[in-house]
């Protein structure tokens, strides 16, 4: 695939790419037609930047170059030109009032994977590589969901740390055959590990202390971020409590397993994932 492919992409059509039993689809699912075309076209961009960044065949300038290009598109967007297969997007920019900088930290989350492999950030790279990827993400979805501003603010910043950890914590084995291990430096450090090389940080026999404390941060933040949501108008959190209890379903499922190697995929049944759901619809 070259960079012209990536950028003349349709991004609509990622939406048609989620999986009927994901979380993601059915926590969308319930919402009206319009909060939920919303949402599908913010996933389709955060779908197609994510994989210019993850674009093993493109050469990291390339990358790069795609992923302005799509700095360029979100600001015809917000400039009135937007290119025909952002039309739909833009229009939800507007009825929903979501922001272009929320938009942009997105892409500056990829570009940090684009640009180098991360292998074990310091904290303070780690919480801003959450922030852009997953909580700038939050806050343009809660205001398709109509949270009000400052309550849906701290509920992005703890719901989207809390899943991104939990996708760290699911995808160690993942990210380390890319090249790439999320886990702070400083943890990692605190057990002994030399933070270097990727296949001997994941295969290290101390890395599930590692992995114990970082689960720890996400129920924290799942907890903070539950507050939230129990405070706000039912309706209006409906999708998001469903978002929190499949990621803590992940959660619990990988910290039952254990951090040892081998560490097998978890995955959680449908069937829990549908009860979540109906859970949350009542």
């Amino acid at each position: 695939m070259t960079v012209s492919d990536l950028i003349a992409e349709e991004p609509a059509a990622d939406a048609a790419k989620l999986s009927s039993g994901s979380s993601f689809y059915l926590a969308m699912r319930i919402l009206p037609a319009l909060q939920r075309d919303a949402m599908y076209q913010v996933y389709a961009f955060c779908r197609a930047v994510d994989d210019i960044a993850d674009n093993g065949v493109l050469s990291r300038p390339e990358r790069m170059a795609a992923l302005e290009r799509w700095r360029e598109d979100i600001g015809n967007c917000y400039g009135g030109s937007p290119r025909r297969s952002l039309r739909a997007l833009t229009r939800h920019i507007h009825t929903f009032h979501l922001v272009r900088e929320d938009f942009m930290a997105v892409i500056d989350g990829m570009a940090m994977d684009a640009a180098e492999d991360i292998v074990a950030p310091d904290e303070a790279t780690l919480d801003l590589f959450c922030d852009r990827v997953a909580s700038a993400v939050g806050r343009l979805s809660v205001r398709i969901f109509g949270i009000e501003d400052e309550a849906g603010w701290w509920l992005a910043h703890y719901l989207g740390r809390a899943l991104q950890l939990t996708n760290i914590l699911r995808d160690i084995d993942e990210d380390a055959a890319i090249g790439r291990v999320y886990l702070p430096r400083e943890l990692l450090a605190s057990e002994g590990i030399s933070a270097t090389d990727v296949a001997a940080i994941v295969a290290d026999p101390r890395l599930p202390g590692v992995c114990a404390v970082l689960a720890a941060r996400a129920r924290e933040y799942f907890v903070e971020a539950n507050a939230i949501m129990a405070a706000a108008p039912r309706a209006q959190v409906r999708a998001p409590r469903i978002m929190s209890a499949a990621y803590r379903a992940v959660l619990d499922a990988n910290v039952r397993r254990g951090f040892d190697l081998p560490r097998e995929r978890v995955r959680t049944p449908r069937s829990r994932l549908l009860w979540i759901v109906a859970r949350y619809m009542l």
